[in-house]
């Protein structure tokens, strides 16, 4: 068997990045960019008053108490989008608004909470207190200046970062292309959900559940009917599987039993098996291959198996094939509530439950094919061989939801 490190090695060494697409921003969200982009404008373009107010001279208004104001003339006021065409001399002020461009001579903005008008004469403004040099004003290019690096190549596309490339004059983004994925799921005991189920029949949920995860990398996924446990169907469906995508995962058929004919399948398309078992719990029995230069991954039945493969071997290799510069899953620090246990001979990636105050427990039952325990679940922790960890210690928790 595989260690996990050696199996993902190989698994990152078939990803071929698949090239680059223009898309809008408003499309760009989770992407991967494939260029470095800089700021076409600073940020601010101009200098702007943080605040509705007066822009004043700061001069004028030494001294300024409640008890003796000091008063300045209202000589106009600019609305934000226009462009100032008064400056401020001895004895006046100009009324601004958030976002208005300072006017020549100004040195400060003071909010209008800390003024008052002459009720004999609205243009006539007082001031209660002195204020301090370029206070409430917001500078030219002190957030990004024109031609700084906005986003560099192989990071994913936040909506923060959305808004700093509109901000920065983008409308459109250079972005890897989202990899096609296949998904085959063998047994003949499966049937499709909209089916009655017959006596020793099971509904296929892989197909469901890797559509989701493979949607969350980006993916495109392409989700092909039940294959019988036959060689020749096997063979079909892969077939047209790697006609149609740029790469291939199957569910079921790759351990080593009669009707087990996912590897025989890749030797009859003229492919080449990689690797066969890897020392993790659940999910030893992976498959990796090639055909036509296209991988397919060969993901366990169970549909726990099935998941933690695919986040710990086949989720790596999407980004990657997407330019991503990052391939790793999140993680978050939390503290355990129970003894965890391993006695077997393989790491075993155990399904905790994470919650808001980072307290980590068992989500329940670790058999593979308990589903109840993979839908409680929200994190994986990695726990060695033959090892345990006690209530109360920080363990790192593998995010599934990432």
């Amino acid at each position: 068997m595989l260690s996990l490190e050696e199996a993902v090695e190989r698994s990152l060494a078939t990803a071929t990045f698949l090239g680059s697409e223009t898309v809008s921003l408003g499309n760009a969200t989770g992407r991967f960019t494939a260029a470095t982009v800089n700021a076409k404008v600073s940020l601010p373009s101009f200098d702007n008053s943080a605040m509705d107010g007066y822009a004043v001279r700061i001069c004028d208004l030494y001294g300024a108490s409640p008890e003796s104001p000091a008063e300045l003339k209202c000589i106009g006021i600019i609305p934000a989008g226009n462009h100032p065409t008064q400056s401020i001399e001895a004895g006046t002020c100009i009324r601004l608004f958030t976002g208005s461009p300072i006017p020549t001579n100004a040195d400060a903005v003071i909010m209008q909470e800390d003024c008052s008008n002459d009720p004999n004469d609205d243009r006539n403004i007082r001031f209660s207190k002195p204020i301090k040099p370029w206070k409430n004003i917001r500078f030219k290019g002190e957030d990004i200046r024109e031609n700084d690096r906005v986003v560099t190549t192989g990071k994913r596309l936040t909506t923060g970062t959305i808004g700093l490339l509109a901000a920065t004059g983008h409308g459109s983004i250079e972005v890897g292309i989202r990899p096609k994925v296949g998904l085959v799921a063998t047994g003949s005991e499966l049937v499709e959900t909209t089916n009655e189920l017959q006596a020793g029949e099971i509904y296929e949920s892989n197909r469901s559940m890797l559509c989701s995860l493979v949607t969350k990398a980006n993916g495109i996924p392409n989700a092909y009917p039940i294959v019988p446990d036959s060689l020749e169907a096997t063979t079909a469906a892969m077939k047209k599987a790697f006609a149609e995508n740029d790469v291939v995962l199957t569910s079921g058929g790759v351990s080593v039993g009669d009707h087990d004919h996912v590897k025989p399948a890749i030797g009859r398309l003229g492919g080449s098996l990689n690797f066969w078992k890897i020392a993790v719990k659940p999910g030893k029995p992976f498959v990796l291959g090639q055909v036509d230069g296209k991988s397919v991954f060969g993901l366990p039945g169970n549909p726990v198996s099935a998941l933690v493969t695919y986040l710990l071997l086949v989720r790596p290799v999407l980004l990657k094939m997407q330019g991503a510069s990052d391939l790793r899953l999140t993680k978050r620090i939390g503290r355990l509530e129970e003894k965890l246990v391993n006695r077997g001979d393989r790491r075993h990636f155990i399904r905790v439950t994470l919650d808001m105050d980072g307290i980590v427990k068992s989500a329940g039952g670790q058999r593979s094919h308990m589903l109840s325990s993979l839908a409680m679940a929200n994190g994986l922790v990695d726990l060695p061989q033959n090892s345990s960890l006690a209530k109360g210690d920080l363990v790192e928790v593998l995010l599934v939801e990432c």
